[in-house]
């Protein structure tokens, strides 16, 4: 059985290269990766600490959790191909739409 700590520190470690990948990368795609890293570092945590305390919220957190990261997907990658087509890239420093 492997301790309940090892899985927050797991956790730590997914979300830490997570926020990482998302404050230093330039590519959108890569940027979406990043946050999916995030969410299931975050589903990590929330089922370890519903083992820890024996109870089933965490996991039904986590359920709702999945169900957002792949709305965010589908709406992510809609997004990403819509400014690819328009701009021709996706280099988030060069996708500067809202600007006059």
């Amino acid at each position: 059985m492997i301790p309940v700590p090892w899985f927050l520190y797991l956790g730590t470690g997914l979300f830490t290269i997570g926020v990482i990948g998302v404050l230093t990368r330039r590519n959108v795609i890569v940027i979406l990766m990043s946050i999916e890293l995030i969410l299931n570092a975050v589903n990590i945590n929330l089922v370890a600490f519903s083992h820890w305390f024996h109870s089933t919220d965490g996991q039904v957190f986590a359920i709702f959790v999945i169900t957002d990261a792949a709305a965010e997907a589908a709406v992510g990658l809609g997004l990403i191909i819509a400014l690819f087509r328009n701009k021709e890239t996706v280099n988030a420093d060069e996708i500067d739409l809202l600007k006059w």
